[in-house]
């Protein structure tokens, strides 16, 4: 029997976003009564993921967005999809937000928010990466049958089919009349209950993805709106400002998975973008091949009604829009052949980066000494609109490494081969094995399937006076910080952690035989030009995430008294011991799953109570499948984050 489980990274601040919006009614008044004064705000609704390496479109339709009033009352829907009702691909919004519309929502106090999900076949699809992690199993670059893929918790009837998605936010929305605010709502690409592959024992079947939406959806909050990083926008000019100041744009969908040439899903959310009066918004008109600085639109505002436009925007503190770049074109698939994607290779000697796009292939593109290289920083108007790097050296001092999430932009959409002109990069993420700390920095060491994207880089922490956002009580942080996987508000800071740090990354867990010694495992997303490393990468947080351990076996069964029990992996010759915490609020996270006749249920295990005691104390017997995610500590042990353990895998499945 084989199973295995699909998780790759776990990054909290997994993001990739989605704005969406709502009008408010009034109620009917008597005639010749004026019309009550409405009270309403304007809130940027965001849904957001983390990256994988493993899939390269996982696209999920999105029907509704409602939000929960704090005391009571009726829900308020702010988002109903067009319809069609578009795929978002959440592998590409990895940080990002991908913007909907500010939209107008009564003022008031929420607490939760229910999204519909579509639950029919084909209203999620899955997509494989060009170059997925070795022993993955799933085909590189293939699409996943829709009849393999089991969308967990659905409701309604066959064609009607939804999952009602509760996310209770970690404190209260307010939404002040005249006044904005965000509300981000994540998706965990790297939780490990969120897609579960199952793959049967009889050689020959068919592996079933099971997707769960219940867990890997939750809150983020956002502190500063000025440094969320958005999604590059598309969408249709409606219209120029009289003053030129800004353009009107409705929003444009690409269709997911794509086609070709690839379509636009129009909507009726409309969004006012402003341009740069200061530091100058960058203006490509990919049809005639020209680039150009402008500080309004004055002199671009006859050619633009109607034209399809690609925008990388930034907020500002009230919540409008400013455009850092923008592409027009008068046809929708000029715009969008700009490949969006992680970096899947970066070969310095031929000077071609693979972008792996949302099919699953990897796009070549041609770096020449004229292809910028811009680092998303939208809270530095300057700097998000001035590149850090032109040419080829970007790539031989290698401060361009496989995993970064970047878009794309080329001279030529005909061209072969495709010539880049930038890349914005949208987040510059390294992991891997840590070694080394020290109190000046510390070296990540990665090892992918492809052997040529292996890299081994040094980070400094950023320097102790550099601002790196707020506290779980709202206080400003500065310098490096650090925290355990699925604990954020519980982040070492100030002037004792990088001592934690070094202390905390020096343990080790040993399978021996062809496993042997496991490091710990983490996670940054590195900052450009840091006083501690100028014009160089530098690492403002690192998560301690579960190391990537192989599928195992209970070795000896749970222990109650302990909380814990031993377990076995394949390659290894050693038992190690697996530590479970059962503290309510911090429980180490389990999953049940089950596969009997064909059909997978993953069913969470709450180790907190004496019901999910037994539970496991029933089911963790030796020689269960287990896959844990953990760090390793000093004494030699794995403190589990997260556990999966299966169970019912009948003889014919």
């Amino acid at each position: 029997m084989y199973l295995k489980t699909w998780s790759y990274g776990f990054a909290v601040l997994a993001c990739g976003a989605f704005l969406c919006g709502c009008s408010s009614g009034s109620s009917p008044t008597s005639p010749g009564t004026p019309a009550p004064q409405a009270q309403n705000g304007t809130v940027s609704m965001i849904v957001s993921d983390d990256s994988t390496e493993d899939w390269a479109g996982i696209d999920v339709k999105i029907l509704s967005i409602a939000l929960t009033p704090q005391g009571g009352g009726a829900n308020v829907t702010v988002y109903t999809a067009p319809s069609p009702a578009p795929g978002i691909n959440l592998v590409e919004l990895d940080q990002l937000g991908e913007i909907l519309g500010n939209i107008t929502v009564p003022a008031g106090s929420y607490t939760a928010a229910q999204l519909i999900i579509g639950g029919n076949p084909g209203d999620v699809s899955l997509q494989v990466s060009a170059d997925p992690e070795a022993g993955f199993a799933g085909t590189a670059g293939a699409l996943i049958p829709s009849n393999q893929i089991q969308i967990q918790g659905t409701t309604g009837g066959a064609g009607n089919l939804t999952v009602p998605v509760n996310v209770k936010f970690e404190s209260p929305l307010v939404v002040v009349a005249n006044q904005s605010n965000a509300l981000d709502i994540e998706f965990d690409l790297s939780h490990p209950a969120f897609i579960v592959g199952h793959v049967p024992p009889a050689n020959g079947g068919a592996t079933i993805w099971a997707v769960n939406f219940n867990g890997p959806v939750r809150h983020r909050r956002i502190n500063d709106l000025r440094r969320f990083i958005l999604r590059h926008t598309y969408g249709t000019v409606t219209g120029v400002s009289t003053d030129n100041t800004s353009i009107t744009i409705s929003k444009d969908f690409p269709v997911e998975p794509p086609t070709n040439p690839e379509t636009a899903i129009p909507s009726s959310r409309s969004l006012q973008i402003l341009a740069d009066a200061t530091n100058g918004t960058l203006f490509y008109d990919v049809d005639a091949k020209t680039s150009t600085t402008i500080k309004d639109f004055s002199t671009v505002a006859s050619t633009l009604n109607g034209k399809y436009v690609r925008i990388a925007a930034r907020y500002q503190d009230d919540g409008t829009l400013v455009a850092v770049r923008v592409w027009t074109s008068t046809a929708f698939n000029s715009v969008w052949i700009s490949p969006e994607g992680h970096v899947l290779h970066v070969n310095a000697n031929t000077d071609i980066v693979t972008v792996a796009n949302e099919l699953g292939v990897g796009v070549r593109l041609l770096v020449n000494d004229q292809t910028e290289f811009f680092y998303r920083t939208p809270e530095n108007g300057l700097a998000d609109a001035t590149p850090i790097a032109t040419g080829t050296g970007f790539l031989t001092s290698k401060n361009f490494v496989r995993g970064f999430k970047v878009h794309a932009s080329v001279v030529d959409p005909l061209a072969v081969p495709l010539v880049a002109q930038s890349f914005d990069i949208e987040v510059a993420r390294f992991d891997g094995i840590i070694s080394a700390p020290t109190t000046t920095g510390f070296t990540y060491s990665r090892n992918f399937h492809t052997a040529t994207d292996d890299y081994v880089s040094t980070l400094d922490y950023i320097s102790s006076g550099t601002a790196n956002g707020k506290d779980s009580n709202g206080n400003a942080i500065s310098g490096f910080k650090w925290w355990n996987f699925t604990f954020p508000t519980l982040a070492d800071t100030g002037m004792n952690a990088v001592t934690d740090y070094i202390g905390a990354t020096n343990g080790t867990a040993n399978f021996g035989g062809s496993v042997g010694a496991v490091s710990a495992w983490g996670e940054s997303r590195a900052i450009w030009n840091d006083p501690a490393a100028p014009s160089a990468w530098a690492a403002p947080w690192t998560i301690l995430e579960p190391t990537h351990l192989p599928m195992g076996t209970v070795a000896a069964g749970y222990s109650a008294a302990n909380t814990n029990f031993t377990m076995m992996v394949s390659g290894g010759v050693n038992a190690v011991t697996i530590d479970l915490s059962t503290t309510s609020g911090s429980a180490t996270l389990v999953y049940q799953v089950d596969r009997t006749n064909g059909v997978v249920t993953i069913s969470p295990v709450d180790i907190s109570t004496s019901a999910g005691q037994t539970t496991i104390q029933t089911n963790l017997l030796a020689g269960t499948p287990v896959k844990v995610y953990g760090v390793p500590q000093a004494d030699g042990s794995i403190k589990a984050y997260v556990m999966v353990y299966y169970t019912g895998v009948s003889s014919t499945d």
